[in-house]
């Protein structure tokens, strides 16, 4: 078997590609060296991160003998402690000082160990190119001068001519190194500054967010503490079988939107083994469908994955695990069985917290006091499936408006029943019934109204965009046929979209011609007054004239009309066509030619609107009726007022 030095680039030259993974590694190597200090500082003007620490350092037999023997395996050779402090070693494959070259070109290591100093600088295109010759299977780094050791031990070491623009590597850098490591911080003896700020736990920046925590092992005041907006908190057995032991925690945020940290997100099961991140995110490994995921994040500490007696089970990038060793198989066993149990406690909890946290929201307070006490009881009902399925703050909006105006509306078919107990000569309590219908249907359309605003202000959007407009408004006018006409609610027929005429009217053929049979129509729709409205959509690219989409739609009327006829010979059919354009028609290029053209189309009962004319026309019709609506009962004022205060608070 022979090693070649392209090993090099698989194992390690490659292995990371951010700067906290590859920056771990030596904060972890200065663990090993029983550093008490670490300080790492990034200058982007000189395109340098200095990291400098003051463990034991190294002398000329250390260099040659272990950092720059690749794949040397310091446990196999009895060091599986650090001397000073005992600490569990973090290092093991021997491979993880080859991943600087992942975002640096330059390594300069500078080390003092006793009176002893020794400085030497790596160039990654010096190793490739060793690499590539036949005629040596080794690299000798340069020594450089040493005299600028000015520390009484340690190592620094200089990553210069970096490949990662470091703009805001060092606002992300601090909270993605605590988010890295367990061990940071005085009370393991290992203090990590950058740029003279010292990381602490706290720098996560992620304890706040939780809503309910789970904990295991003996750290549980500790989360508990830090978890300062928790709402409940549970310890649990960290037993697991095979009598392996582990710590950490689990928890839940009140929005699934606070897990997404800027470019991170947090919503990941972080596996740390003896205080450094072992695999990115559990979670991925469960594939669990469960809506309580979406709110879970966490981290679990086990060190029993990483036994010095036992086969090392991490892959070799180190950010990864061997799933199918037994320890790993009783961890995921464990996470399981827990995971259940957060799901069931979550559906407990937050039919508990409802009624306290929705009744938060005084529109909604207000509305609650004001019902009978069996009333209530079913808005708790209420209230607890919207606490628990609401995502985020716009989406429990949408579900408390829409629920109770639910809610109203099935209170008020109870009082439709009881008019058949209400006296004739109560007029008051008829009227009163009457309104109250009248109120639900003036906030069913505020409500429709709102939403096809929303979908025709998207449309706008696209206005100046023309061939991805017309894809949009394709679909949309299908779909939403009010666009074209706000009185077309919805049709006594099914539409249809681009179909044949002979496809729509299989063997009713009605004497068509060859060109009316295979005529294929846009869309087709029959309004609610029986009137057939034929829609042709242009292509934005498309350049016509009157005439030519005269006769096009004329072609369409035709062969409508003839198989209408056959169907129902009594019945005269109305059939109306309406142009959708991408652009001004060619005739169009004065004020007389429009006025002649839209009076000679619309004798045959056809008119023309363009993409733009469309959305506009639209927008203002519902953005008029959302500002001239004076019908403000009290259900369409409280569906307002949740709406605000929700979007407000």
């Amino acid at each position: 078997m022979r090693i070649d030095l392209n090993v090099l680039n698989h194992l390690g030259m490659n292995l990371y590609s951010n700067i906290p993974a590859v920056l771990s590694e030596v904060v972890a190597n200065s663990w090993d060296a029983d550093a008490e200090v670490v300080e790492i500082n990034i200058d982007p003007s000189r395109s340098e991160i200095i990291i400098k620490d003051d463990g034991n350092g190294m002398g000329l037999d250390d260099i040659n003998a272990k950092y720059l023997t690749i794949g040397y395996a310091r446990r196999e050779n009895g060091e599986v402690v650090t001397p000073k402090y005992r600490r569990p070693v973090m290092g093991r494959k021997g491979i993880g000082k080859l991943s600087l070259f992942s975002i640096a070109k330059t390594i300069e290591v500078y080390s003092k160990k006793n009176e002893e100093k020794n400085a030497f600088r790596m160039n990654a295109e010096k190793i490739r190119k060793q690499i590539t010759s036949s005629s040596s299977r080794t690299y000798n780094p340069e020594e450089i001068d040493h005299s600028s050791i000015d520390f009484a031990k340690g190592t620094k070491i200089v990553l210069k001519d970096l490949k990662k623009r470091l703009s805001h590597a060092e606002a992300a850098l601090k909270k993605r190194l605590a988010r890295r490591f367990s061990i940071i911080g005085a009370s393991h003896d290992f203090r990590v500054f950058l740029n003279n700020e010292e990381i602490t736990i706290e720098d996560r920046n992620y304890f706040h967010k939780i809503e309910y925590l789970w904990y295991f092992g003996e750290e549980s005041s500790y989360y508990e503490d830090l978890s300062i907006n928790k709402v409940h908190s549970e310890k649990r057995k960290n037993i697991l079988n095979g009598g392996h032991q582990l710590s950490g925690w689990l928890g839940l945020v009140k929005e699934s939107g606070e897990l997404q940290d800027g470019d991170d997100n947090l919503n990941k099961i972080v596996l740390l083994v003896r205080g450094k991140l072992a695999k990115e995110d559990l979670l991925e490994d469960f594939r669990e469908g469960g809506l309580y995921t979406k709110y879970l994040f966490g981290e679990i500490k086990a060190d029993f994955l990483d036994d010095d007696e036992k086969p090392d089970i991490a892959t070799s990038s180190r950010q990864d695990i061997f799933e199918e060793d037994e320890r790993y198989i009783a961890l995921k066993e464990f996470l399981f069985s827990e995971l259940k149990h957060i799901q069931n406690k979550r559906a407990e909890y937050k039919s508990q917290d409802a009624e306290k946290e929705i009744l938060q929201i005084p529109s909604i307070k207000e509305w609650y006091n004001d019902l009978g006490s069996d009333s209530r009881n079913k808005a708790k009902k209420l209230f607890s499936k919207i606490n628990q399925i609401a995502v985020d703050k716009e989406h429990k909006k949408q579900l408390l408006s829409h629920g109770v105006l639910a809610f109203e509306s099935l209170r008020y078919k109870d009082a439709l029943d009881s008019l058949e107990t209400i006296s004739l000569s109560n007029l008051d309590e008829f009227l009163r019934v009457f309104r109250e219908f009248d109120d639900i249907e003036a906030t069913l359309y505020y409500k429709i109204t709102k939403e096809r605003l929303t979908i025709i202000k998207k449309l706008k959007e696209k206005v100046h965009d023309e061939n991805a407009l017309e894809r949009i408004l394709q679909e949309h006018l299908f779909q939403s046929l009010w666009l074209l006409d706000p009185s077309w609610e919805r049709g006594t027929d099914t539409p249809y979209m681009e179909q044949r005429i002979e496809t729509e009217f299989g063997k009713i053929t009605a004497n068509l011609t060859e060109e009316e049979r295979k005529g294929r129509i846009d869309i087709k729709y029959k309004t609610p007054v029986g009137k057939h409205v034929i829609v042709e959509l242009k292509r934005a690219s498309v350049s016509t004239d009157t005439y030519e989409l005269q006769r096009q739609v004329d072609k369409y009327r035709s062969g409508l009309g003839k198989i209408l006829t056959e169907i129902s010979p009594q019945q005269r059919p109305v059939i109306e066509a309406i142009c959708v354009v991408g652009r001004q028609l060619r005739d169009w290029e004065n004020p007389e030619k429009i006025e002649e053209s839209v009076k000679a189309m619309s004798a045959k009962n056809t008119r023309v609107v363009t993409y733009q004319q469309l959305i506009e026309n639209s927008y203002r019709a519902y953005s008029e009726y959302l500002s001239q609506n004076t019908r403000t009962g009290n259900l369409l004022r409280l569906i307002k007022k949740i709406e605000e205060e929700i979007t407000d608070g």
